[in-house]
């Protein structure tokens, strides 16, 4: 079994949710209970000429002879001390019947007049009892249990919540293969996905994106060469961050963009877009394209920067297909529309031995257990083109005008033609082949392998937690599953299957 505990909280008591039968008290001796007479003195009934020996007695003399509950008119005409004191006096000279204070409209009360407040009796015991305020203290009270309860109902939704994540980190993560209710970044709440956007709003992260010359000059490329696909356009950009690709697109001749990014980052963008007088095109609106409403109903063309690592990690193409599938008018398009995911095989035995073979002897301790956390952690890092061992293979092509949702986690079988004379493999590395917009007069492309000048995505690399022989002119055979990781969709689990071993990496 486990328990949910909110931490701050854990040795709080939730207060007990009210089952309402205590409100509603009948019997007489609980009615009055709460009426505190610092003595008992003899007082005439409002309506007959009877004595009783108490305030309480005269209460319940007037609810069981006359069938009239003084406390109930108190409370139906929100009377105050003064409404009370009006009441008592009003009945008392004009000796009403006792069902003319049920029968009576909720306005105007017959007592209203100041009048009302000279006593008709003197020192009248009625008077001088305080009716009013125990009442209102108990208002109070029922206000506070009240409150108590929605409090204890909040903290109960919320320990509910984390028992559903808890409950799909064990069931559903167990076998995450399975196709069908994929988890998307548009199920998620936003203060669960608040970690993803907060780390878009530092602005070194933005700073190195903008300094990938072959990321940004390659949009920038793209919407300059091709001003006859913006003129006039209404532009959606998606996770727009600084603002670069909005601009770029209102001076390729977009008649409106509308920016959305729901990290800090937007605040800094609306200062950069009026500093460039570009803020009668351009509208920045702060929240995740999930949960907020466009200022039109269709956009011609949707742009946006959305390539993790591995190009699908942080799922961000996720909100790019929301956004297309809601938004994108008939004949209009995503831009990039086409891009490839590339594996190819890597033989470098001194990277081996630094992060596996390592842990065999360290400083004269066998650690080798911790290959088994090693292994499974996917790595990004720049790879040298010369530890390449095979050409490199196509595993995925995605369409960003007619992919689907569910196509994002997908199985390929590869053949990997070994160039290279090499006793072993050891490493596969995965990368991107950009293909930005191919089907336009002026084609721009880019790739982020190990072959071309490096981007800020660099390469995605998985080790073997042993070496696989291979030589030159070899094919080597396997499958790579691509999943996302339930707990988590913004992040990837990456299964390789190879010859007669398998094995599952993370990416997050």
């Amino acid at each position: 079994g486990f328990t949910l505990t909110d931490g701050d909280r854990a040795d709080e008591e939730m207060p007990e949710l009210s089952d309402g039968d205590d409100d509603d008290i009948e019997d007489d001796e609980e009615q009055w209970q709460w009426l505190e007479e610092e003595d008992s003195q003899p007082v005439t009934c409002l309506f007959c000429d009877r004595l009783l020996n108490s305030v309480t007695a005269t209460l319940q003399h007037c609810r069981a002879e006359h069938q009239v509950n003084l406390v109930d008119v108190i409370r139906k005409h929100s009377l105050d001390d003064y409404g009370y004191i009006k009441m008592i006096n009003f009945v008392r000279s004009t000796k009403c019947d006792a069902s003319c204070l049920t029968g009576l409209p909720d306005a105007p009360l017959p007592w209203e007049s100041e009048d009302f407040l000279r006593p008709v009796q003197q020192d009248d015991p009625l008077l001088q009892t305080g009716i009013v305020a125990p009442l209102n203290l108990r208002a109070q009270a029922a206000e506070e249990r009240s409150r108590l309860s929605e409090e204890a109902l909040s903290r109960a939704m919320d320990d509910l919540h984390k028992l559903k994540l808890l409950a799909q980190g064990l069931v559903l993560n167990a076998e995450t293969s399975r196709s069908g209710n994929l988890g998307t970044v548009a199920e998620l709440r936003e203060d669960e996905d608040e970690a993803y956007f907060s780390s878009y709003g530092h602005y070194s992260i933005h700073e190195e994106m903008l300094k990938d010359k072959v990321r940004t000059e390659s949009y920038r490329d793209f919407m300059y060469r091709n001003p006859e696909v913006f003129k006039d356009k209404v532009v959606l950009d998606v996770g727009c961050g600084t603002g670069i690709l909005s601009m770029f697109a209102a001076r390729a001749g977009a008649k409106k963009v509308i920016a959305v990014d729901q990290s800090e980052i937007i605040y800094q963008a609306m200062d950069i877009v009026r500093s460039n007088q570009l803020e009668d095109k351009i509208t920045l609106i702060k929240g995740r394209i999930e949960d907020i409403n466009l200022p039109v109903e269709k956009v011609d063309i949707i742009i946006s920067e959305w390539m993790g690592y591995f190009l699908l990690f942080e799922s961000m193409l996720d909100s790019v297909l929301y956004a297309r599938d809601l938004y994108l008018a008939d004949g209009g398009s995503v831009y990039p529309d086409l891009c490839n995911i590339s594996l190819a095989a890597l033989g470098d035995t001194q990277k081996h031995q630094d992060r596996i073979a390592f842990w065999d002897d360290v400083y004269g301790f066998n650690m080798a257990c911790m290959k088994k956390a090693v292994v499974p952690e996917a790595m990004v890092e720049v790879v040298k083109a010369d530890t390449l061992i095979s050409e490199p293979t196509v595993i995925q092509t995605i369409d960003c005008n007619r992919v689907c949702l569910s196509e994002l986690e997908f199985a390929s079988d590869f053949c990997l033609k070994i160039t290279n004379t090499t006793d072993c493999t050891n490493r596969f590395v995965i990368f991107l082949f950009f293909l930005s917009f191919h089907l336009l007069s002026h084609q721009v492309m880019f790739s982020t392998g190990p072959q071309v000048t490096k981007t800020h995505w660099k390469q995605t690399v998985f080790l073997l937690d042993k070496p696989v022989p291979v030589q030159a002119g070899e094919e080597l055979r396997g499958k790579i599953t691509v999943r996302k990781n339930k707990k988590d969709p913004r992040s990837l689990l990456v299964t390789f299957d190879l010859r007669d071993r398998k094995q599952t990496y993370s990416l997050q």
